[in-house]
């Protein structure tokens, strides 16, 4: 059996050690993550389209994530990458303090923001700090308008 390990660098190696004793193994491309409980993530493992690289991101980079069918587009500050996870997977290894869900397909950190523009029919235009546009479904309307005090 493998493993992905989301869990803080001071359980990692302890965790890991063990897991290992008992035969199951450790690998980050792994379809079943162990995660810790309230612990969101430091760096999101992504891959460069252009070579197939895997990066560690750190989540202060990101900008945005987009679904597009079982892709998931991780734009941030020095490009856009892919990931693995599902972006409901995504969403929950998130910090919500600092990244909210605007559709079913658009996760985005509150920070990189720069307009948001209020739209007909219950939806605001999200203008990103890259220079893309990002709505906020009338799903996520009153869900984003708390979170924003607006």
């Amino acid at each position: 059996m493998k493993l992905k390990l989301s869990i803080s660098q001071e359980r990692y190696h302890a965790v890991k050690a063990a897991l290992l004793e008992h035969g199951i193994e450790i690998d980050d491309n792994a379809d079943l993550v162990l995660s810790e409980a309230d612990r969101f993530l430091d760096t999101l493992m992504v891959k460069s389209p252009a070579d197939s690289q895997r990066i560690c991101l750190p989540v202060d980079e990101i900008i945005s994530a987009e679904s597009f069918g079982h892709t998931i587009e991780v734009y941030a500050k020095s490009g856009r990458y892919q990931a693995r996870e599902r972006l409901y997977q995504l969403e929950r290894q998130l910090d919500p303090q600092r990244f909210l869900r605007v559709s079913n397909s658009v996760i985005v950190a509150r920070s990189q923001i720069q307009r948001i523009t209020p739209t007909l029919s219950m939806k605001f235009l999200l203008t990103m700090a890259d220079g893309r546009t990002v709505t906020v479904t009338r799903s996520y309307y009153y869900i984003f308008k708390e979170y924003f005090g607006i």
